[in-house]
């Protein structure tokens, strides 16, 4: 039995939030979705406050609700994995985005209105409520990716996608291994350079007003860097990729 849209989303230290955020993202699927079959996989990434624990609490209660706890190995590794699952439900369509409550699940609607015209679709933070440092890191990789493969993607990294599932299952077996440290970013080059519309669709992007910033200045600046590297490696590979793509 094949489910029309799963939605993934990777959660860590966000006790504060989890539970306000998992009931509204359940209520819209089973309200503005209820006309299909839905599933929302939450990925537990090793948090070491109570998220755990509330995630097993709600999941008791909601049989829409699946909830995969692992080691902590980074938002990155949480989506791949999530992903994965994803696929094997044998969905249709696959949503991903994240826990920190910085979305709105209405938005949803504008990419799943376009879900015919392309099988990966982006939403785009117009206006974006981050700190100025990650701000400025999200700009530098938009213009290296357009300086490394000519192509201009408007938020490559943003957690706010819908993708067919048949072709996430093939970009996912062409990703680098290891699992690069921000796989959506090297999605969206796939997609993009495989003749995909991405759309780029206009979204909310909310400020934080709870949760952990898993990711520091220090560490992200070096993460980056890495990524930096790993994204030129790919330029390589990229041409055979697509055509596997296509």
């Amino acid at each position: 039995m094949s489910i029309d849209l799963v939605l993934v989303m990777p959660a860590y230290n966000e006790e504060e939030c989890i539970e306000e955020v998992i009931k509204t993202w359940l209520s819209f699927l089973q309200g503005d979705l209820n006309h299909i079959q839905t599933k929302l996989i939450v990925v537990n990434d090793g948090s070491k406050d109570k998220t755990g624990a509330i995630l097993d609490n709600l999941k008791d209660k909601n049989p829409d609700l699946i909830v995969y706890h692992r080691e902590n190995g980074g938002h990155g590794n949480a989506v791949f994995f999530g992903y994965q699952q994803a696929v094997e439900l044998n969905a249709e369509y696959i949503f991903q985005v994240d826990s920190d409550n910085q979305f709105v699940a209405k938005d949803l609607l504008k990419l799943w209105a376009k879900r015919n015209e392309s099988d990966f679709i982006l939403g785009f933070r117009q206006v974006r409520n981050d700190a100025p440092f990650r701000l400025l890191i999200t700009r530098i990789l938009k213009y290296s990716i357009f300086l490394i493969y000519g192509t201009y993607i408007h938020d490559s990294n943003v957690p706010f996608r819908l993708i067919e599932a048949n072709f996430l299952k093939k970009m996912l077996s062409q990703l680098p291994k290891p699992t690069p440290f921000a796989p959506n970013i090297f999605l969206s080059i796939m997609a993009k350079k495989a003749g995909k519309n991405l759309f780029d669709i206009p979204i909310t992007h909310q400020e934080r007003d709870t949760g952990e910033v898993s990711i520091r200045k220090m560490k992200l600046l070096k993460v980056c860097w890495q990524s930096f590297k790993d994204i030129l490696n790919f330029r390589i590979e990229l041409n055979n990729i697509i055509k596997y793509l296509k």
